[in-house]
């Protein structure tokens, strides 16, 4: 059945659900996402700088896994893959705004044309919930589509805060706010913690219903704006190379304590057993404001910094606490184990596989995860970011994981760059000439992929394009790291 026909039909379908829902024996969802927060930004995942104790709680709770992937390398593709359970080949979304990043004379290619709304052919997490009876709401980030295509015109009964931004905007985190979706509170609010106070009323208003709460929290994205004691606090406390930022550490503080909120909210009403809680990240962190050691590289990039994120699922009772997993999943996973959970019967055609067997230490089906992003995306930090080269956090390529290996493919110039992630996590050492053989292999399932998939591949060349300005740029930009012999930013707004 077409999907926007079954778009259609949702509404017939809940007139009759919805009559069943206090009977409904299917668990409350909460699903929070944090906005480009880091791997190892968070204590339980290894920093000593950054305080998350409410989500070290969560992941104490239930299953932690330690090899999860974002979907994509940025906000936008990411959360449509997530909630469509569809590779970005598929919705066509590869990044925020315009394809063409950076300047166009280091652009040797022409990329593929970007779409920025989801569109109304997908049929999504909440709407299927919604055909079963849930009540669905919407706090925080959507970034997936202009007016009218909002959240309550994709399966949501609440909207707060959704719209077509990636970010709060400058000053954006303290009340008056820059969200047509959001009543602005008192003078000063802090926004993150408006979003949870919003969630925990929505928990409360609906705790004799079944509701599916979706949190992306629009922290820790840009700007970085902590609240002012928090920042203090941790001006106090030594970090290290990789964590050191007292304003994104007072950022993490904040996010954690409202998962704390919610945690407690839940606990609080006795729906501890009734309730999965999944908490994961977008992306990957910015590298240049928290290095993800030993991961290579951060949001904007295909190296395992980019798109290696957070994710934990807890369940009292029906998921073992303080487990550990080290399957590589994705976050395009969601759907079908969401899916198998509440029993939706109706055939839908997803990418991901079903988590829930591992929840019972079973066995999970084997599968290669795939990465496609036939764009460009522009540097935070030249010097920091640690990309596919200066100029860009990554160029055209796809990506393909399987088991512990990893193959790049960069459309520029053909090339290849083929990693052993469990030997060599940091993807520091290039095998794809010493391992002909794998490299081969892998090289062929991603051709098969795309070719199934078909996924558009960008091959006309710039007109722009300019080799030697190209070259000058990078020496430019070598010598001065020579030179000063530090990792400071290189002003290159002249050339952006």
């Amino acid at each position: 059945m077409n999907l926007s026909k079954i778009k259609i039909l949702t509404l017939i379908i809940i007139c009759f659900s919805c009559n069943k829902t206090l009977n409904n024996k299917n668990p409350n969802i909460i699903l929070i996402m944090a906005d480009d927060l880091g791997w190892t930004d968070l204590s339980f995942m290894g920093s000593n700088y950054y305080q998350t104790p409410n989500i070290d709680r969560l992941a104490k709770s239930g299953i932690t896994f330690y090899n999860a992937y974002a979907s994509a390398t940025n906000c936008s593709p990411s959360r449509a893959s997530m909630l469509s359970g569809k590779y970005t080949t598929e919705h066509g979304i590869f990044t925020v705004g315009d394809s063409e990043r950076g300047n166009k004379k280091t652009r040797k290619l022409i990329p593929i044309e970007n779409k920025e709304e989801i569109g109304q052919d997908f049929f999504l997490i909440p709407e299927m919930l919604k055909t079963l009876g849930y009540t669905n709401g919407h706090f925080g980030k959507w970034h997936l589509g202009k007016e009218g295509h909002y959240p309550e015109q994709n399966g949501f009964d609440v909207n707060f805060g959704g719209f077509e931004n990636g970010g709060p905007g400058k000053g954006g985190y303290t009340s008056p706010y820059n969200n047509p979706k959001i009543e602005d509170g008192p003078k000063g609010e802090y926004l993150t913690d408006r979003i949870g106070n919003e969630v925990v009323n929505f928990i409360d208003e609906n705790q004799n219903k079944t509701f599916f709460a979706y949190v992306p929290f629009y922290s820790v994205h840009t700007p970085i704006e902590p609240k002012l004691e928090y920042e203090k606090k941790y001006q106090k406390i030594k970090g290290n190379q990789y964590h050191n930022r007292a304003d994104f550490a007072g950022m993490i503080q904040s996010l954690d304590e409202n998962v704390g909120k919610i945690l407690d909210k839940i606990q609080e009403l006795n729906l501890i057993e009734k309730t999965l809680i999944i908490f994961t990240s977008d992306n990957g962190g910015i590298r240049s404001i928290s290095n993800q050691f030993p991961l290579r590289a951060g949001k904007g990039s295909y190296y395992e910094g980019g798109i290696k994120v957070p994710l934990i699922f807890s369940w009292n009772k029906k998921i073992t606490a303080n487990t550990k997993s080290y399957k590589r999943v994705s976050n395009i996973d969601f759907f079908p184990t969401i899916k198998n959970i509440v029993g939706y019967k109706e055939r839908l055609e997803l990418e991901g596989v079903d988590l829930s067997p591992v929840f019972n230490d079973k066995k999970l089906q084997e599968r290669s995860l795939f990465f496609h992003f036939p764009i460009y995306l522009e540097p935070y930090d030249v010097y920091k970011d640690n990309g596919t080269d200066p100029l860009f956090r990554t160029k055209p390529g796809s990506v393909i994981i399987k088991n512990d290996w990893k193959l790049h493919h960069y459309f520029e110039n053909n090339s290849i760059e083929l990693y052993n992630l469990k030997e060599d996590v940091s993807e520091s050492k290039n095998l794809s000439e010493e391992n002909k053989e794998k490299t081969n292999e892998l090289f062929e399932e991603l051709n098969k992929w795309r070719k199934l998939k078909n996924a558009p591949i960008p091959y006309k060349i710039n007109p722009d394009y300019d080799p030697i300005f190209v070259d000058s740029l990078l020496n430019l930009i070598e010598n001065r790291k020579i030179k000063k012999r530090i990792y400071s930013n290189l002003d290159l707004s002249k050339f952006y």
